[in-house]
């Protein structure tokens, strides 16, 4: 494997092609020349339209819906050119399907997220770029190096600006307990205290919020969560946090926006005034939802593919 390329080059297939071309504009890069399309019956077919031999090439794609579709069309691009003699090929995946099932729940259940993890270094990936994932231990099923990127410090000053007034005014909180250390991290940042929902999960896809740890009585809220489904578990802790501990706003911040139905109408029905999300999967799944409000990844993965490419660091950009 070389150590890097001769030159840059970004490609895309079709999960996310706004955010492919952001990061091939802040590069000052044409972005390269594909087509990912379907056959009749439905298998992927890739074409590459440029010479790859010898470079450095980035292969963006998020694996979001359809997830088994656009994980596919990743996979056969990454073949696609490590049999076209790419120099190092990097999958810059925003937003990584599956990483959810990253452990057995029940007796025989699969881990999903380890297969996935398999098939992408099978198809000849040498390196990982990503963003928050569902659980950061999930860097330790690639047998490649992963550069895990943080939300965080891209959703921190768009709050800081909006309250930079009444900061005291104030809290962070966690919609549940397995947010609690992202939810830490983003106080930390922000400067601000921190609050816990306890809920209870009957059953897939249900929450019923039991307990808030904390005082958010007269408080303005911001939910962190690292991503949005169907959104039941962030609108029944907006209502807890003001029907049971008295907030006065509420707003909410993710990294990923999967927004499965009914997410939309639940939080334009809930008393979040404002969602911020970063545009790791298209922005499309929120189309004409008032409430939420979307902030650009490009920059920040324009740049840790720089570092990449040059041997830098990427650690300064979790600052």
């Amino acid at each position: 494997m070389n150590l890097h390329g001769k030159d840059i080059k970004i490609f895309s297939a079709n999960s996310n092609l706004p955010v492919a071309a952001g990061i091939a504009h802040v590069l000052g890069l044409p972005l390269g020349k594909s087509t990912v399309s379907a056959f009749a019956d439905g298998e992927i077919s890739v074409s590459i339209g440029e010479s790859v031999r010898g470079s450095d090439v980035f292969v963006v794609q998020s694996t979001s819906k359809p997830v088994n579709n656009h994980l596919i069309e990743m996979l056969i691009m990454i073949d696609a050119f490590k049999r076209a003699s790419a120099g190092r090929i990097t999958a810059v995946i925003p937003y990584l399907g599956y990483a959810r099932q990253d452990r057995k729940s029940k007796a025989r259940d699969p881990i999903s997220a380890k297969l996935v993890a398999d098939l992408i270094t099978a198809a000849g990936a040498d390196r990982v770029l990503t963003m928050d994932l569902h659980a950061p231990q999930i860097q330790g099923f690639f047998n490649i190096p992963v550069d895990h990127l943080l939300g965080a410090p891209l959703i921190v000053p768009h709050f800081c600006k909006k309250f930079n007034d009444c900061r005291q005014d104030v809290i962070v909180v966690s919609p549940d307990l397995g947010s609690v250390t992202r939810a830490r991290k983003f106080a930390e940042k922000f400067d601000a205290p921190l609050a816990i929902i306890d809920k209870r999960r009957p059953k897939a896809n249900e929450s019923e919020v039991m307990n808030i740890i904390g005082d958010v009585s007269g408080k303005k809220v911001i939910l962190v969560d690292d991503m949005i489904d169907t959104a039941g578990t962030l609108c029944q802790a907006a209502k807890a946090l003001i029907e049971k501990g008295g907030a006065s706003e509420i707003y909410a911040c993710a990294t990923h926006g999967v927004l499965s139905p009914p997410a939309l109408e639940r939080i334009e029905a809930s008393p979040i005034r404002e969602l911020i999300l970063l545009d790791t999967i298209n922005r499309a799944a929120a189309e004409g939802a008032a409430k939420i409000s979307y902030l650009p990844v490009a920059p920040v993965f324009a740049e840790a593919i720089e570092r990449i490419y040059k041997d830098k660091p990427v650690s300064p950009l979790f600052a």
